[in-house]
Parts: structure tokens; C-alpha cells; sequence
């Protein structure tokens, strides 16, 4: 069976080919906007379907894969950074607490059936030094993140333990990921 990822995050296409090397990259174009006063958990669960039915406009046959990941502190999101300023901020806020990453699956099939779900992992960061925060900037990576931070990149510095799924904080929750995908006998 076809299977096809709508993103075009290389982390992700990483994170699925831990399940099968088998499947297609068809970046997603959805609004990704935020609905006013809707649970995050059921927002990133609705945009994930958004970008799962968008790929599936393309690939009616595929079973069409949807993720997405959101940082969240004291019940509010933040997503990828404007600036260095605004990522230095973002940083500044994590710091010396914990914060939860919100990551919504879909996995929807061509007989119109429709697998959803939501991870949620909460993350402690260090109460780290301005200066490993300068370090941390100087590297680029916080530029294209939620949260201004990659958990799997040089962001795991700054990072003092987890609690979750270290997968869904990368972007795709590998473990239910596939068993979505055996259900439908898409992987062995």
C-alpha cells in the first residue's frame, strides 16, 4: 500500500523511515492557523488531518500521514521564532522550567478511514547560563523550531529530562505512528 507524508521536515521523513523506507514526501499547504480559545491538544489533531486530507487531494489511493507539533508554556503556543530576539526570548521563558509539546497524528486511508491522535510530553529544561544561551543562538538552529529549540540537535543541551515520547518532541510519534500503519496493513 502506498503511504505518503505530508511534510516536507526532514526529521520527520527520518522518524518514518524508522517504520518503513517504503513511502512519498507531498509537503502539505494548509492554513495552519490557531482557532481562538480551541484546546491546543484538538488543534494540533485538527491541523494534522488538515495536512493529511491536503496530501490525500494528491494521492487518493496513499495512505496519507499528518503531524503536527506545537510547544506550549503556561497554556499558551509557541511556534517557530521570527528573529533572534524573539527566539532568545522564547528560550529565556523555557529556561529552568518545564513546558509540554503537544504533537497531533493523523493517518487517513482511501477507504476514508480516519486514525487520530494526541502526544503529550512534558520537557525540562536546565536553568542554563546566558552565555550557553548565546552559544545555543550562535549555532542557527532555533531559527526554524518550535519553541526556538531541535531536541535531537544541539537544543538537547540545554535540556535536563524529559517526560513522553522523545519522538513526538522531534515531530512524528514513531511507536503509535506504526501501529496505525499495521492496522491498515500498510507495514509489516
Amino acid at each position: 500500500m502506498k503511504i505518503v507524508l505530508a511534510s516536507g521536515s526532514p526529521r520527520r521523513r527520518e522518524l518514518l523511515s524508522l517504520i518503513t523506507e517504503n513511502f512519498a514526501v507531498c509537503p502539505a499547504d494548509a492554513d495552519e492557523s490557531l482557532r481562538d480559545g480551541a484546546p491546543l491538544a484538538d488543534e494540533v489533531v485538527r491541523l494534522s488531518r488538515l495536512k493529511a486530507e491536503a496530501a490525500m487531494q494528491s494521492h487518493p489511493d496513499a495512505v496519507c500521514i499528518g503531524s503536527d507539533t506545537m510547544v506550549t508554556i503556561d497554556h499558551l503556543p509557541l511556534g517557530k521564532p521570527k528573529d533572534r530576539a524573539d527566539a532568545a526570548d522564547m528560550l529565556r521563558r523555557l529556561r529552568g522550567r518545564t513546558h509540554e509539546v503537544l504533537t497531533g497524528l493523523a493517518v487517513l486511508s482511501p477507504d476514508g478511514g480516519a486514525q487520530t491522535l494526541c502526544t503529550r510530553t512534558e520537557v525540562t529544561f536546565r536553568d542554563f547560563s546566558e552565555e550557553e544561551l548565546e552559544e545555543y543562538l550562535a549555532t542557527g538552529e532555533p531559527l526554524d523550531k518550535a519553541g526556538a529549540y531541535g531536541i535531537q540537535g544541539h537544543g538537547a543541551l540545554l535540556i535536563e529530562g524529559i517526560c513522553g515520547d522523545y519522538y513526538s518532541v522531534m515531530g512524528l510519534p514513531v511507536a503509535p505512528l506504526g501501529v496505525m500503519l499495521r492496522k491498515l496493513n500498510a507495514v509489516r
